[in-house]
């Protein structure tokens, strides 16, 4: 194999001596480079191109406006519930998507437009500061505000009206994306906490208890001692075909619907209210915590407690599910079950006390 490499790729051949070991020492190794020559940007030079970067900066500026404006109108618009496709990032919120696009918009465009006109129309001459005492004197104060006067002068923004006004405008509008945030406030949610699904069933209309991994109606014997199983609403006169994740309320609905049945030996049962409620050992609570509203679905049955996976509120559900550890403010509501003519299980009524967390209107 040939090693023969042009001399034009060799580096120069040092002189005699040079490069074996021996650094070459400077005079003063330490000595101050100095700042280097400042060299002139396009737009320094070029009125066109200055011209030119001063409309870019006022786009993003403008840009950042309408981003704004559009914050506020999909918050007033843009239904809540409503779900759409986005690839890659699938079902999604549209309103959580287009609040979330608009205000990165607005503020992006802010920061972008601040940082091409620091590059590009700003003054970038570099002056060095000696280092002083910490306490200025009268004449090194004035010099500060002279520099600052100075350097508000070379900014443009005095000058430069068109960046000035955009800056202001956008500036502006984005604080207005908080304050139609407050209006989520209001109004008050009056008896919507209050009432659930089951609140629909009667005595003469009972709901059935629906297994939400099946969607098949329950009877007692699908339960197995010792086993923890949630259930949904079936069909009512509200929903025909009870309560789909199709729905487009199903996840508000189910906040507030999702139950958590449990099968206990009838004389585990220590609250004879509890035992009472349910049918044959079977309990059904609510799967929503007391604290803020997780979802709980932790059951030790050994010693029936439901641990929430959120703040571990512990709930005895062999004892009406009352709070023995954790910051839960009140027990799990149960919902009253009995079977109807076919022998499924069913809620001839609504929950007596409200489920969730606790909340200012709450009746108790």
């Amino acid at each position: 194999m040939s090693h023969d490499m042009s001399d034009d790729k060799l580096p120069q051949a040092h002189a005699a001596g040079e490069g074996h070991g021996e650094a070459a020492v400077a005079d003063n190794p330490f000595a101050d480079p100095g700042l280097p020559p400042h060299e002139p940007r396009r737009t320094d030079i070029d009125e066109r191109a200055a011209k030119r970067a001063e409309r870019q900066v006022s786009l993003l500026f403008i840009v950042s406006m309408l981003a704004t404006v559009g914050f506020i109108a999909s918050y007033v618009s843009i239904d809540a519930d409503r779900i759409v496709y986005i690839f890659p990032l699938g079902h999604i919120s549209a309103l959580n998507f287009a609040l979330g696009m608009t205000l990165g918009v607005a503020l992006f465009c802010i920061g972008a437009g601040a940082v091409h006109w620091a590059r590009t129309l700003m003054s970038d001459v570099e002056l060095p500061a000696e280092r002083h005492a910490i306490e200025a004197d009268d004449e090194t104060r004035a010099d500060v505000i002279e520099q600052f006067k100075t350097g508000a002068a070379e900014s443009g923004f005095g000058r430069r009206k068109m960046i000035r006004n955009t800056l202001i405008g956008s500036m502006a509008l984005v604080p207005l994306s908080g304050v139609m945030l407050l209006r989520d406030l209001g109004p008050l949610p009056e008896k919507k906490l209050d009432v659930t699904g089951w609140n629909e069933a009667t005595p003469n209309a009972p709901i059935r208890l629906v297994n939400m991994n099946t969607n098949e109606p329950m009877k007692a014997e699908d339960i197995a001692v010792g086993s923890l199983t949630f259930a949904k609403p079936g069909p009512s006169a509200l929903r025909p075909a009870g309560l789909q994740e199709s729905d487009e309320d199903f996840q508000e609905a189910i906040a507030k619907d999702a139950l958590m049945l449990i099968r206990i030996q009838p004389n585990d049962i220590k609250d004879a209210d509890s035992a009472a409620l349910g049918f044959e050992g079977v309990l059904a609570y609510s799967k929503i915590c007391t604290h803020v509203g997780c979802p709980i679905s932790l059951y030790e049955q050994q010693t029936h407690h439901a641990l929430c996976p959120c703040h571990q509120s512990t709930f005895d559900l062999s004892d009406g599910a009352r709070v023995i550890f954790g910051p839960a403010g009140h027990p799990l509501p149960q919902l009253k079950i009995v079977t109807d003519a076919s022998g499924y299980l069913v809620a001839p009524g609504g929950f007596e006390h409200p489920v969730g967390p606790s909340f200012w209107e709450r009746s108790e």
